[in-house]
């Protein structure tokens, strides 16, 4: 529908540029229509001056109307009237609940400690029979005795 109310709207304006063209100036300049001659018949000067002004102001509306119905055509389109409207935010999955923190564990206010940098590769590890052995922890007593001295 559009692409027809279209090719009329342009056939419409080079039919008003071809009638205003023919028509004759106050200076004479590109007048085509109208000449010498006597008589009152419908081509005399004034008659021609008359059909032509009659078909430009027919052909002006004709233009005015198709212009109109293709802004509401091209409002109509399909698209949203509003970037707002048009816009849809993604739908997305709620984050998962952080864990809590351990009060204890926050870093204090100053500078950060400074991390040991790793043992160089290039030292050989001591095997785990030469490491001297600790001593083993004393065994606590059972909770329902209780601990002599």
């Amino acid at each position: 529908m559009e692409v027809v109310v279209l090719v009329i709207h342009l056939f419409i304006a080079l039919a008003m540029i071809g009638t205003i063209l023919l028509q004759r100036s106050e200076g004479g300049a590109l007048g085509i229509g109208g000449g010498g001659g006597a008589g009152g018949g419908l081509f005399s000067a004034r008659g021609a001056a008359n059909a032509l002004t009659r078909t430009t102001a027919f052909l002006a509306a004709a233009f005015f109307v198709t212009s109109v119905t293709l802004s509401i055509l091209a409002r109509h389109g399909g698209a949203p009237t509003s970037i707002i409207d048009g816009a849809t935010a993604p739908v997305s999955a709620p984050a998962a609940p952080a864990a809590p923190l351990d009060p204890l564990a926050l870093p204090s206010s100053g500078p950060a400690p400074a991390t040991p940098a790793p043992a160089p590769a290039t030292q050989p590890a001591t095997p785990p029979a030469e490491q001297p052995a600790a001593p083993a922890p004393a065994e606590a007593p059972p909770a329902d005795k209780p601990a002599t001295p």
